[in-house]
Protein backbone atom coordinates (compact mmCIF):
# COMPACT_ATOMS: atom_id res chain seq x y z
CA UNK A 1 0.00 0.00 0.00
CA UNK A 2 1.01 3.62 -0.52
CA UNK A 3 0.67 5.46 2.79
CA UNK A 4 0.99 9.08 1.68
CA UNK A 5 1.06 11.77 4.37
CA UNK A 6 -2.32 13.57 4.41
CA UNK A 7 -2.06 15.24 7.81
CA UNK A 8 0.49 15.16 10.63
CA UNK A 9 -1.35 14.26 13.84
CA UNK A 10 1.55 14.35 16.30
CA UNK A 11 5.33 14.43 16.46
CA UNK A 12 7.23 12.67 19.23
CA UNK A 13 10.94 12.03 19.83
CA UNK A 14 11.89 9.33 17.36
CA UNK A 15 8.56 9.16 15.52
CA UNK A 16 5.87 11.02 13.62
CA UNK A 17 2.20 10.05 13.53
CA UNK A 18 0.14 10.98 10.50
CA UNK A 19 -3.15 10.24 8.76
CA UNK A 20 -3.17 8.52 5.41
CA UNK A 21 -6.76 8.26 4.21
CA UNK A 22 -8.56 5.81 6.50
CA UNK A 23 -5.32 4.82 8.21
CA UNK A 24 -3.14 6.21 10.97
CA UNK A 25 0.58 5.68 10.39
CA UNK A 26 3.15 5.75 13.18
CA UNK A 27 6.47 6.19 11.38
CA UNK A 28 9.66 5.66 13.39
CA UNK A 29 13.08 7.20 12.78
CA UNK A 30 15.71 5.10 10.99
CA UNK A 31 17.69 4.55 14.20
CA UNK A 32 14.63 3.59 16.28
CA UNK A 33 14.94 0.15 17.90
CA UNK A 34 13.38 -2.58 15.75
CA UNK A 35 12.69 -4.58 18.92
CA UNK A 36 10.75 -1.66 20.45
CA UNK A 37 8.65 -1.21 17.29
CA UNK A 38 7.73 -4.89 17.15
CA UNK A 39 7.07 -4.99 20.90
CA UNK A 40 4.69 -2.02 20.58
CA UNK A 41 2.81 -3.74 17.76
CA UNK A 42 2.65 -6.94 19.81
CA UNK A 43 1.27 -5.04 22.83
CA UNK A 44 -1.42 -3.51 20.63
CA UNK A 45 -2.34 -6.89 19.16
CA UNK A 46 -2.63 -8.46 22.60
CA UNK A 47 -4.86 -5.67 23.90
CA UNK A 48 -7.04 -6.04 20.78
CA UNK A 49 -8.09 -9.41 22.22
CA UNK A 50 -9.72 -7.72 25.25
CA UNK A 51 -13.13 -6.04 25.41
CA UNK A 52 -11.69 -2.55 24.88
CA UNK A 53 -12.30 -0.27 21.92
CA UNK A 54 -8.88 0.38 20.42
CA UNK A 55 -7.71 1.06 16.85
CA UNK A 56 -6.89 -2.22 15.11
CA UNK A 57 -3.45 -2.84 13.61
CA UNK A 58 -3.57 -3.10 9.83
CA UNK A 59 0.06 -3.97 9.25
CA UNK A 60 3.65 -3.50 10.36
CA UNK A 61 5.88 -2.53 7.45
CA UNK A 62 8.72 -0.35 6.22
CA UNK A 63 8.14 3.00 4.52
CA UNK A 64 11.18 4.55 2.84
CA UNK A 65 13.41 2.28 4.89
CA UNK A 66 11.78 3.19 8.21
CA UNK A 67 9.65 0.92 10.39
CA UNK A 68 5.97 1.82 10.61
CA UNK A 69 2.86 0.60 12.41
CA UNK A 70 -0.32 1.16 10.43
CA UNK A 71 -3.61 1.35 12.35
CA UNK A 72 -7.22 2.31 11.82
CA UNK A 73 -7.70 6.06 11.83
CA UNK A 74 -10.30 7.20 14.37
CA UNK A 75 -11.85 10.52 13.43
CA UNK A 76 -12.74 12.61 16.45
CA UNK A 77 -11.22 14.66 19.27
CA UNK A 78 -9.25 13.51 22.27
CA UNK A 79 -10.28 14.31 25.83
CA UNK A 80 -7.40 16.77 26.28
CA UNK A 81 -8.76 18.85 23.37
CA UNK A 82 -12.30 18.64 24.69
CA UNK A 83 -11.20 19.69 28.19
CA UNK A 84 -9.34 22.70 26.75
CA UNK A 85 -12.29 23.72 24.56
CA UNK A 86 -14.95 23.22 27.25
CA UNK A 87 -13.39 23.98 30.66
CA UNK A 88 -16.85 24.15 32.25
CA UNK A 89 -17.21 20.41 31.47
CA UNK A 90 -13.94 19.38 33.11
CA UNK A 91 -15.63 17.32 35.84
CA UNK A 92 -17.80 15.56 33.28
CA UNK A 93 -14.81 14.67 31.10
CA UNK A 94 -12.76 13.61 34.12
CA UNK A 95 -15.49 11.19 35.16
CA UNK A 96 -15.57 9.76 31.64
CA UNK A 97 -11.77 9.43 31.79
CA UNK A 98 -11.83 7.59 35.13
CA UNK A 99 -14.63 5.28 33.97
CA UNK A 100 -12.55 4.29 30.94
CA UNK A 101 -9.44 3.66 33.02
CA UNK A 102 -11.50 1.50 35.37
CA UNK A 103 -12.67 -0.49 32.35
CA UNK A 104 -9.06 -0.98 31.23
CA UNK A 105 -8.17 -2.28 34.68
CA UNK A 106 -10.87 -4.96 34.49
CA UNK A 107 -9.20 -6.57 31.49
CA UNK A 108 -6.67 -9.38 31.39
CA UNK A 109 -4.04 -9.99 28.71
CA UNK A 110 -1.84 -12.80 30.06
CA UNK A 111 0.86 -12.43 27.41
CA UNK A 112 1.73 -8.81 28.26
CA UNK A 113 4.97 -8.10 30.09
CA UNK A 114 4.66 -7.65 33.85
CA UNK A 115 4.76 -4.18 35.40
CA UNK A 116 6.84 -5.42 38.33
CA UNK A 117 9.64 -6.62 36.04
CA UNK A 118 9.58 -3.30 34.16
CA UNK A 119 9.75 -1.31 37.41
CA UNK A 120 12.67 -3.41 38.67
CA UNK A 121 14.63 -2.61 35.51
CA UNK A 122 13.81 1.10 35.75
CA UNK A 123 14.86 1.28 39.41
CA UNK A 124 18.17 -0.35 38.53
CA UNK A 125 18.71 2.29 35.82
CA UNK A 126 17.70 5.27 37.98
CA UNK A 127 20.43 7.76 38.91
CA UNK A 128 19.79 7.42 42.66
CA UNK A 129 21.98 6.52 45.60
CA UNK A 130 22.09 2.85 46.58
CA UNK A 131 20.09 3.38 49.79
CA UNK A 132 17.18 5.07 48.00
CA UNK A 133 17.19 2.41 45.27
CA UNK A 134 17.12 -0.32 47.91
CA UNK A 135 14.22 1.35 49.76
CA UNK A 136 12.24 1.64 46.53
CA UNK A 137 12.97 -1.95 45.52
CA UNK A 138 11.82 -3.20 48.94
CA UNK A 139 8.66 -1.11 48.63
CA UNK A 140 7.99 -2.60 45.20
CA UNK A 141 8.40 -6.12 46.55
CA UNK A 142 5.96 -5.42 49.38
CA UNK A 143 3.10 -4.23 47.14
CA UNK A 144 0.30 -6.63 46.15
CA UNK A 145 0.63 -8.58 42.88
CA UNK A 146 -2.19 -8.62 40.35
CA UNK A 147 -2.52 -9.47 36.66
CA UNK A 148 -4.77 -6.76 35.22
CA UNK A 149 -4.07 -4.63 32.14
CA UNK A 150 -2.20 -1.37 32.80
CA UNK A 151 -2.06 1.18 29.97
CA UNK A 152 1.19 2.81 31.09
CA UNK A 153 0.46 6.25 29.62
CA UNK A 154 -3.20 6.84 30.42
CA UNK A 155 -3.79 10.54 29.89
CA UNK A 156 -6.60 12.51 28.22
CA UNK A 157 -4.74 12.86 24.91
CA UNK A 158 -4.84 9.06 24.57
CA UNK A 159 -8.64 8.88 24.74
CA UNK A 160 -10.41 9.72 21.49
CA UNK A 161 -14.12 10.43 21.33
CA UNK A 162 -15.16 9.51 17.78
CA UNK A 163 -17.70 11.58 15.85
CA UNK A 164 -20.36 8.98 16.66
CA UNK A 165 -19.59 9.30 20.40
CA UNK A 166 -17.74 5.99 20.67
CA UNK A 167 -14.71 6.03 22.95
CA UNK A 168 -11.33 4.69 21.82
CA UNK A 169 -8.11 4.31 23.80
CA UNK A 170 -4.89 4.71 21.81
CA UNK A 171 -1.11 4.32 22.26
CA UNK A 172 -0.49 0.97 23.93
CA UNK A 173 3.29 1.07 23.58
CA UNK A 174 3.77 0.98 27.38
CA UNK A 175 1.07 -1.59 28.18
CA UNK A 176 1.82 -4.18 30.86
CA UNK A 177 -0.08 -6.39 33.29
CA UNK A 178 0.04 -6.12 37.05
CA UNK A 179 -1.11 -3.90 39.91
CA UNK A 180 -3.39 -1.25 38.41
CA UNK A 181 -2.57 1.30 41.11
CA UNK A 182 0.80 1.77 39.39
CA UNK A 183 -1.19 2.99 36.38
CA UNK A 184 -3.16 5.39 38.61
CA UNK A 185 0.02 6.75 40.22
CA UNK A 186 1.51 7.30 36.76
CA UNK A 187 -1.55 9.23 35.54
CA UNK A 188 -1.42 11.36 38.70
CA UNK A 189 2.26 12.07 38.06
CA UNK A 190 1.65 12.99 34.41
CA UNK A 191 -1.01 15.53 35.39
CA UNK A 192 1.38 16.95 38.00
CA UNK A 193 4.33 17.16 35.58
CA UNK A 194 2.03 19.01 33.18
CA UNK A 195 1.45 21.67 35.85
CA UNK A 196 -2.09 20.48 36.58
CA UNK A 197 -1.70 19.65 40.25
CA UNK A 198 -5.29 20.49 41.20
CA UNK A 199 -6.58 18.26 38.41
CA UNK A 200 -4.16 15.53 39.55
CA UNK A 201 -5.62 15.61 43.07
CA UNK A 202 -9.18 15.71 41.75
CA UNK A 203 -8.40 12.73 39.51
CA UNK A 204 -7.02 10.56 42.34
CA UNK A 205 -9.91 11.47 44.64
CA UNK A 206 -12.43 10.51 41.97
CA UNK A 207 -10.67 7.27 41.02
CA UNK A 208 -10.40 6.16 44.64
CA UNK A 209 -14.02 7.04 45.36
CA UNK A 210 -15.36 5.22 42.30
CA UNK A 211 -13.23 2.13 42.93
CA UNK A 212 -13.40 2.10 46.75
CA UNK A 213 -9.60 2.34 47.01
CA UNK A 214 -7.69 4.02 49.84
CA UNK A 215 -5.58 6.92 48.54
CA UNK A 216 -2.70 5.70 50.69
CA UNK A 217 -2.41 2.63 48.42
CA UNK A 218 -1.94 4.85 45.36
CA UNK A 219 0.57 7.02 47.24
CA UNK A 220 2.75 3.96 47.92
CA UNK A 221 3.36 3.69 44.18
CA UNK A 222 4.20 7.34 43.54
CA UNK A 223 7.91 7.28 44.57
CA UNK A 224 8.44 4.12 42.46
CA UNK A 225 6.76 5.65 39.42
CA UNK A 226 8.64 8.92 39.90
CA UNK A 227 11.95 7.03 39.99
CA UNK A 228 11.05 5.14 36.80
CA UNK A 229 10.16 8.44 35.08
CA UNK A 230 13.46 10.00 36.18
CA UNK A 231 15.31 7.56 33.89
CA UNK A 232 14.22 9.76 30.95
CA UNK A 233 16.50 12.50 32.33
CA UNK A 234 14.29 15.45 31.43
CA UNK A 235 15.72 18.53 33.21
CA UNK A 236 12.30 20.21 33.47
CA UNK A 237 10.95 17.23 35.45
CA UNK A 238 13.85 16.74 37.85
CA UNK A 239 12.68 18.96 40.72
CA UNK A 240 9.17 17.53 40.96
CA UNK A 241 10.30 13.93 40.51
CA UNK A 242 12.97 14.34 43.20
CA UNK A 243 10.30 15.63 45.58
CA UNK A 244 8.15 12.54 45.00
CA UNK A 245 11.10 10.11 45.21
CA UNK A 246 12.18 11.65 48.51
CA UNK A 247 8.80 10.79 50.03
CA UNK A 248 10.05 7.24 50.53
CA UNK A 249 12.62 8.45 53.04
CA UNK A 250 10.05 9.89 55.42
CA UNK A 251 7.67 6.98 55.78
Amino acid sequence: MDFKKDEVLAERPGKVIYRSGEYCVKLFDENYSKANVLNEALNQARVEETNLNIPKIIEVCKIDGKWAIVLEYIKGKNLAQLMAENPEKEDEYLEQFVNLQTLVHKQEAPMLNRIRDKMKRKLDEADLDATTRYDLQMRLESLPRYDKVCHGDFNPSNVIIAENGKEYIIDWSHATQGNTLEDVARTFLMFSLDGKEELAKKYVDLFCKKNDVAKQLVQKWIPIVAASQSVKNKPEEKELLTKWIDVVEYE
